[in-house]
């Protein structure tokens, strides 16, 4: 191609470079509209139109310099346009205040998750900015409707903290998931749109996302139609008897145990069982053998590399094409995956989850593809263990710290459970308003409602960073008290809420309900001496679901 015409260059060096810097400006006009992922349609926008932009540079500067001049001039003229409307007062976020960095890119966020302490972060911000903060930005930023969602390339964002936006937001007649253009304007002044691209990024932009990823609601309500089947009071009478398995199991390997014992990874290990019994009729033995394939260390190891997909979700769209990319969450659906054939080739010895998922109930009339049921498969695993686990632990981590709050609770299981009684039944449950009231667990969830901070606004609930399971007590009439406590239990939402809802809360419930009370019947825990508890707490992090650290204690038969 001709760089001159009778020898002069085309253009004059200043207007060679101001064609350069336009270029740059049409095309984050381009990605602003329509932010492709294509990987053609990338390296055009920002390889080969500043490499061809270069020819008219050549004549004044030389090929390399020319080159690398243009192709300089347009990604920084593409990044300071970015940058400048990101903190223009024309952006439409931009009366939400928040962190500089937040505005300007989503990246940020990446940085702040790698200690996993973004929920602590979010909620320092919520004290700094108030209940509506800007907290993230799109990576192309696409300015014209913050509320449009794309192909899972990431949303602006604002965290909220404030009730008023629970309903609206999450209720039967809430804010869709889906694309479009979608919002409600809430009380508090904030606009909404709570689509997850999150998942898009964490499932490597999987053709089938999880259930608790679709965006629309009547496609979400079908998906989820097994799921409340398999949960429904009837079913859950069925589980009893898994749950009791692996609670005894579990009860049993801490009573073999000498010495300081990591309380938190056995626990792991049962709900990892319990939940490969739910979902794949069983085919794991954690208690048993321990980790010995690696999956909980592949699980917990791929929380770390998700949750940067979940912040930059396009990145998981190019890094899906390289091999060695990411292999604790390849090597996790893979075994997902011969799970499931291998289910499908046993059958069913028992209606558990798997039953009802693959529609083996024949509830439905066509089954769902084997992709759908490996999809909720590996989501029932991740969210039934995970989640369950770190709800337990924290639960024996607060008691053993407070020895009254354990001998209250002792105190309540030896009563409906005295020595002799099967505390593997849940027909007392009902009647253990302390069990109830131990079980309350402030969590920190990665949100557009921002739950950890939430939990914990001194507005929603007095001492709101302490372990006291009295103000539900209090809060219900069932005990008197000189304080006079501030508490919101619509503020309140540890199982999300609305029709996206966890639909295994029941399960969970029973599960840790059935396990605790066996635990205390039959165990006595103290923490070793020299540790201090304080330990535990500033190690959890916040991976989406809580990662945990070690939780040594010291395990005593009662009898």
């Amino acid at each position: 191609m001709a760089t001159t015409i009778g020898g002069e260059p085309l253009l004059p060096a200043r207007d060679a470079i101001l064609t350069v810097v336009v270029s740059a400006l049409v095309t984050h006009l381009i990605f602003n509209r329509w932010e492709t992922k294509a990987i053609p349609a990338v390296i055009t926008l920002l390889v080969l139109v500043p490499v061809s932009l270069s020819i008219l540079l050549v004549p004044h500067y030389g090929v390399v310099q020319g080159a690398a001049l243009s192709l300089a001039t347009y990604l920084l003229s593409l990044l300071s346009s970015i940058l400048i409307y990101r903190l223009s007062p024309f952006h439409p976020l931009a009366r939400y205040p928040g962190p500089l960095l937040c505005k300007c890119s989503k990246l940020w966020m990446v940085w702040i998750i790698r200690g996993g302490k973004q929920h602590i972060y979010i909620q320092k911000i919520h004290e700094k900015y108030g209940d509506a903060v800007r907290v993230g930005e799109r990576v192309w930023d696409l300015g014209i409707d913050q509320y449009t969602y794309r192909d899972g390339l990431g949303p602006n964002e604002i965290s909220i903290r404030d009730p008023s936006a629970i309903l609206p937001m999450m209720g039967a007649q809430g804010i869709p998931k889906g694309p479009g253009k979608n919002a409600y304007h809430l009380n508090v002044g904030i606009y909404l749109m709570p689509c997850n691209p999150g998942w898009v990024g964490r499932s490597f932009h999987h053709p089938i996302p999880a259930l608790i990823a679709f965006r629309d609601s009547a496609e979400h309500a079908r998906r989820r139609k097994p799921w409340n089947r398999a949960f429904n009071t009837t079913a859950i009478k069925e589980y009893q008897p898994i749950i009791s398995k692996r609670v005894t199991q579990l009860v049993d390997r801490l009573a073999e145990q000498k010495g300081t014992v990591d309380l938190a990874k056995w626990i792991s290990f049962f709900t990892y069982d319990f939940m490969g019994d739910m979902v794949y009729g069983g085919g794991t033995e954690m208690l048993r053998d321990g980790d010995k394939d690696g999956l909980w260390k592949a699980l917990k190891d791929g929380l770390d590399i998700a949750q940067v997909y979940e912040h930059v979700p396009w990145l998981s769209y190019y890094t899906r094409h390289i091999p060695n990319a990411s292999t604790e969450l390849k090597q996790f659906r893979a075994m997902a995956l011969n799970r499931t054939i291998e289910r499908y080739k046993n059958g069913a010895m028992t209606k558990d989850l798997f039953y009802y998922l693959s529609n083996e109930d024949n509830a439905e009339k066509e089954s769902p593809q084997p992709a759908v049921v490996i999809s909720d498969g590996i989501l029932a695993l991740v969210a039934g263990s995970d989640t369950t686990a770190a709800v337990l632990s924290n639960t024996f981590w607060c008691l053993i710290r407070q020895p009254d709050a354990y001998k209250r609770l002792q105190a309540e299981v030896d009563q409906y459970y005295p020595r002799g009684e099967d505390s593997l039944d849940p027909k007392h449950h009902v009647k253990m308003v302390y069990l109830d009231a131990v079980l309350y667990l402030p969590q920190g969830n990665q949100a557009r409602i921002h739950f950890w901070s939430l939990h914990r606004d001194p507005r929603n609930f007095s001492h709101p960073n302490s372990f006291y399971p009295d103000r539900w007590l209090i809060a219900e009439g069932l005990q008197a008290s000189s304080e006079e406590i501030t508490h919101n239990p619509k503020a309140f939402i540890p199982f999300s809420f609305g029709p996206a809802n966890c639909v295994g809360k029941n399960l969970a419930l029973q599960e840790m309900r059935v396990l605790i009370c066996h635990v205390v019947q039959k165990l006595s825990m103290r923490f070793p001496e020299g540790w201090n508890p304080q330990e535990w707490e500033e190690e959890l992090e916040d991976r989406f679901v809580v990662k945990m650290g070690r939780l040594p204690v010291i395990i005593e038969r009662r009898d």
